[in-house]
Order: structure tokens, then sequence, then C-alpha cells
């Protein structure tokens, strides 16, 4: 009598998974060409105004570019790892 109510109990817990399932299934992101489309159209656009930022000018010393000029002319002036290719000393 127990392996009967055993699986009872597990054919009980599998209708109760397998019935719960399309709950979950809904919010899938669809897999065909057309269902992308018309979920990118169904969505309110984003803001897309142009941030406003000084990172790339040249004229800012902290800027990026400023940044790795200045690592690159240290490097080159050897305050890196100089007269190495791939990690080995070149010959003289």
């Amino acid at each position: 009598m127990k392996a009967l109510k055993a699986a009872a109990v597990l054919a009980g817990s599998i209708a109760i998974a397998a019935s719960a399932a399309p709950a979950f299934a809904g919010d899938l992101t669809p897999s065909s060409l057309n269902g992308g489309l018309d979920t990118l159209t169904g969505q309110s656009l984003l803001d897309t105004k142009p941030v406003s930022t000084n990172m790339l000018d040249t004229e800012n010393k902290d800027s990026v570019v400023n940044t790795v000029a200045d690592a690159v002319d240290a490097l080159n002036s050897g305050g890196g790892p100089a007269g190495l290719l791939g990690g080995v000393p070149l010959g003289k």
C-alpha cells in the first residue's frame, strides 16, 4: 500500500507542475522574426538624447584620449617591459 500512495503523490505532483508550466511560459522572448519585430514595435522608445560629455576632449587633461596617450608615452619611454616580444627579451 505504501508504493501505491507514493505513486499517487508522484503522479499528483507531476500533474500540478504540468498545469502550472504554461503560466511561466508567457514571458518568453519570441523566437521568430515577426515575433521579435512585434515586440520591438510594441515597446515605447527609450530616451535617445545624446549624452553631453567631454571624455574625448583633447583639451581636458583627464580625458580618455589624454590618459591613453600618457600611458603609451610611459611605455615607449621605458616605463614598462621595453625590449620584449611576447615576453621574450629581444637580442641587441
